[in-house]
C-alpha cells in the first residue's frame, strides 16, 4: 500500500457530533479533505447548517440535528443514520458541555448536564452504533470510534479554573476509551484525543488576552490550529492506525508536560 494510501478515507462514512462548530468543524473538513462522507450532529440547528455551508465544498456532508445529552436525542440520531446508511466506519464522540463555578458554588446541575453529554451520551451512542460499526469494520481496516477527551482529564487544571465538573468528566472519558476498546476489540477500534488549547467557544475566556500572547507560554509557543486536530483525526480514523486501540493522544502543544 502506498504512504498516502494509509490515510485515505474514500468510500467511508464518518460520523462527527458537536460537528456544528469548533473543534467538530475542524475534525469534519479534515475527514472530507481525505475522502470521506461525514455526517455532523449537535443540538443547534442553525450552526450544523452554516457548519454544512461552510464545509460542503470539501466533500459530502450533511447534518442530523440531536439533543446527545437524552436517551431519545442519541436514538434520533442512531435512526437517522440508519435510515441512510448501512455502515458507519468511524464514529467520533465529540459533543461536549463545560460549567463553571466557585467550589462552594457548584451546582449539582452543573454536574448532571456536563456528566449526561460528555460520559453518558458516549456510551449511549457508540452502544447504539455499534451495529453499524461492527457491518463496516475488516480483518485489515476495523471500524473506529474516537472520543474527544481533553488535557484537563490528564492534568489537573490550575487554581482558579473551576470547571469540576468537565475535567472529571474528560478523565471519565479516557477510561470509558480503554474500557470500550477492550470489549469492542478486533473489530473496533477505540482511541481518544485529549486536546489543549484551540480556539472554540468553550476556550474563550482561556484566550481573551489573544490566542498568540498565550500561546506563546505554551512549549511549542503557539495554540492548536484546524489542521493539527485534522490531522489527529484523519490517523485514528485511517487504516494507518489500524494497529491502536485504548489509546489517549495528547494533542496539546506540550501542555501535559509542565503543569
Amino acid at each position: 500500500m502506498a504512504m498516502t494510501d494509509l490515510f485515505r478515507l474514500d468510500g467511508k462514512v464518518a460520523v462527527v457530533t458537536g460537528g456544528g462548530r469548533g473543534i467538530g468543524v475542524m475534525i469534519a473538513r479534515g475527514l472530507l479533505h481525505a475522502g470521506a462522507t461525514v455526517y455532523l450532529s449537535s443540538r443547534k440547528r442553525a450552526e450544523l447548517d452554516a457548519a454544512v455551508a461552510e464545509l460542503s465544498a470539501h466533500g459530502s456532508v450533511s447534518a442530523i440535528p440531536a439533543d446527545l445529552g437524552t436517551v431519545e436525542g442519541v436514538e434520533t440520531l442512531a435512526g437517522a443514520l440508519a435510515e441512510r446508511e448501512d455502515k458507519i466506519h468511524a464514529l467520533f464522540n465529540n459533543a461536549g458541555a463545560a460549567w463553571g463555578a466557585p467550589l462552594g458554588e457548584f451546582p449539582e446541575s452543573g454536574f448532571d448536564k456536563v456528566y449526561d453529554v460528555n460520559v453518558k451520551g458516549v456510551f449511549l451512542l457508540t452502544r447504539a452504533l455499534v451495529p453499524m460499526l461492527t457491518a463496516a469494520a475488516t480483518d485489515d481496516d476495523p471500524a473506529r470510534v474516537i472520543n474527544t477527551g481533553s488535557i484537563d482529564g490528564i492534568v489537573a487544571p490550575g487554581r482558579g479554573r473551576d470547571n469540576f465538573s468537565y475535567s472529571a468528566s474528560k478523565a471519565a472519558v479516557h477510561m470509558l476509551t480503554q474500557h470500550l476498546a477492550g470489549e469492542l476489540a478486533p473489530r473496533i477500534l477505540v482511541n481518544a484525543i485529549a486536546p489543549g488549547l484551540f480556539e472554540s467557544r468553550m476556550t474563550k475566556e482561556l484566550l481573551a488576552f489573544g490566542a498568540g500572547a498565550v500561546g506563546a507560554g505554551l512549549p511549542l509557543g503557539r495554540i492548536g490550529r484546524p489542521d493539527d486536530m485534522a490531522g489527529i483525526a484523519v490517523f485514528l480514523a485511517s487504516r494507518a492506525s489500524s494497529y491502536i486501540t485504548g489509546a489517549v493522544i495528547p494533542v496539546d502543544g506540550g501542555v501535559s508536560v509542565i503543569r
